[in-house]
C-alpha cells in the first residue's frame, strides 16, 4: 500500500524562518508561490527581468528577483520552469548558489532521474508534484481544500529532507487532500508513459482514427466529430468522478454491450505489447535522450508534428462546431 501523508503528519514547520525561491511563474509556479505566500512562508519568485511574468508576479503582490538573486537568497529552491529549460538555467544561474545546507525542489523528476541536473553534495533534493494543473491547485487552496500531490526524496543530506518536503506540501495545500510517497524514478517513468501511451498520444490517435474511419465511409465530418471527439468529455467526466465502473453505470445498455464486446477487439493485446515497448523506451532512457536532442536541434520534429496536427480536418470541423457551443471555455 502507498504511504499517504496528511496535515497531522507534519511534526514541525521545516520552512519556518526560511526563504523559498520559486523559479518560474507559469501554471505551477504561479499557483505554488501564491499558495506558499498565503500560508505565511517567505517566497521569492525568480524570473527573467522585464519579462511578462515579472510584471504579472509583481502585480499579484509577489516579491520578484532575477533567477540568480532568488537562487542566492533561497534556502529552498523550487524549479518550476519547463523541463527542457531546466538544465541550462540550473547550470548558468542556480548551481553556483547551491551552498551546503540548501534544498533543491522539483515538481517533476525528469531532469534528476535522467541526470540532466546533478546536484552537488551537501544539498537536499526533493519533489512535491501536484496531480492537477496550476489553476486547480490555486482554486482548491482558496476554497480551503487541496489537490493531492506526490512526494519523493532523492537526497537527504540534512536528515530533514522529508520534513522540508512535507512542509512545502502543506504550504501549497496538498496535505489537506493527501500526499502519496513515491520515488523520482516512479514518478518520472509513469508520468511519461501515461502521457505517451494513454492521456495524450493514445487518446489523440484513437480520436483521429475514429473520425477518419467515419468520414472515409461517407458520413458527415460534423457527425463524426460529435461521436468521436465531442462526446469524449462526457465519458471522461463519468470516469473521473467515479472510476470506469461509474462510466458503465452511466451509459445505455446498448453502449455497455457494444463497448464491452467490441472495445477489446479494437484495443487488442497487441496494443498492450506496444505499450510495453513504449514503457521500455522510457525506462532505458531512450525517450529522454531523444527529447534532449530534439530540443538541441530546435524542436524540428515537434514543430512539424504540431503543424500536421493543426492541419488535420478534425480541427477545421471542430472550430466551426465549437462556435455553436458558447458554453465551452475556448482555448483557441
Amino acid at each position: 500500500m502507498a504511504k499517504v501523508y496528511y496535515e497531522q503528519d507534519v511534526k514541525y514547520d521545516a520552512l519556518s524562518g526560511k526563504t523559498v525561491a520559486v523559479i518560474g511563474y507559469g501554471s505551477q509556479g504561479r499557483a505554488q508561490s501564491r499558495n506558499l505566500k498565503d500560508s505565511g512562508i517567505k517566497v521569492l519568485v525568480g524570473l527573467r527581468k522585464g519579462g511578462r511574468s515579472w510584471e504579472l508576479a509583481k502585480s499579484e503582490g509577489m516579491e520578484v528577483a532575477t533567477i540568480e538573486e532568488a537562487a542566492e537568497a533561497g534556502d529552498v529552491i523550487q524549479i518550476l520552469i519547463p523541463d527542457q529549460m531546466q538544465q541550462e538555467v540550473y547550470e548558468n544561474s542556480i548551481k553556483k548558489h547551491l551552498k551546503e545546507g540548501k534544498a533543491l525542489g522539483f515538481s517533476h523528476g525528469f531532469n534528476i532521474h535522467y541526470h540532466q541536473i546533478i546536484p552537488p553534495d551537501g544539498v537536499d533534493v526533493f519533489m512535491v508534484a501536484p496531480k492537477g494543473p496550476g489553476p486547480l491547485v490555486r482554486r482548491m487552496y482558496e476554497e480551503g481544500k487541496g489537490v493531492p500531490s506526490l512526494l519523493a526524496i532523492y537526497k537527504d543530506y540534512s536528515g530533514k529532507a522529508k520534513d522540508i518536503a512535507l512542509s512545502y506540501a502543506k504550504g501549497i495545500g496538498s496535505l489537506r487532500a493527501g500526499v502519496i510517497e513515491t520515488t523520482f524514478k516512479e514518478e518520472t517513468e509513469t508520468d511519461l508513459f501515461g502521457e505517451q501511451a494513454v492521456l495524450c498520444g493514445g487518446v489523440n490517435e484513437l480520436i483521429k482514427y475514429g473520425f477518419e474511419v467515419l468520414v472515409e465511409a461517407g458520413y458527415q465530418p460534423e457527425i463524426a466529430y460529435f461521436e468521436c471527439l465531442n462526446e469524449l468529455k462526457l465519458i471522461v467526466d463519468l470516469i473521473y468522478e467515479g472510476g470506469i465502473i461509474n462510466m458503465w453505470r452511466g451509459v445505455s445498455d446498448t453502449a455497455k454491450y457494444g463497448g464491452l464486446t467490441v472495445g477489446p477487439k479494437i484495443i487488442t493485446k497487441d496494443v498492450k505489447e506496444l505499450m510495453k515497448k513504449a514503457l521500455e523506451r522510457v525506462q532505458n532512457g531512450e525517450f529522454a535522450r531523444e527529447w534532449v536532442l530534439e530540443n538541441k536541434s530546435g524542436q524540428v520534429v515537434l514543430k512539424a508534428s504540431i503543424e500536421a496536427a493543426e492541419n488535420h480536418p478534425i480541427e477545421k470541423v471542430g472550430k466551426t462546431l465549437r462556435d455553436m457551443m458558447p458554453w465551452i471555455k475556448r482555448g483557441e
